[in-house]
């Protein structure tokens, strides 16, 4: 399984429309084959950074997504409301019979 953390800053005055816009993303991205979870975070000790943590089924599954028109449809939205993104992380699960 690929697993990513995308986080951004949102900018002042803006959480709300940020999550209006986000909805959809999510639903859709959720609906989505090779999904297995996807969910919006907020960061407890700053609720203007959110993250994206999405675990998808393989990378292939994830290619498919970044192509899909639901989410470049809604991604430049989304930039207007972002102060600051920070890079994308992946990361895959540890399996502990490949490591023994």
């Amino acid at each position: 399984m690929l697993k990513i953390i995308a986080k951004s800053k949102i900018k002042d005055g803006c959480l709300d429309q940020y999550f209006a816009s986000v909805r959809e993303l999510v639903e859709k991205s959720q609906a989505e084959e090779g999904n297995v979870s996807y969910t919006v975070n907020r960061l407890e000790s700053d609720p203007s950074v959110v993250a994206f943590i999405e675990v998808w089924k393989d990378r292939a599954a994830f290619e498919y997504h970044v192509k899909t028109d639901h989410f470049n449809g809604i991604l430049p939205t989304l930039r207007d409301y972002i102060e600051e993104s920070y890079p994308a992380e992946f990361y895959t699960e540890v399996e502990y019979e490949q490591i023994e």
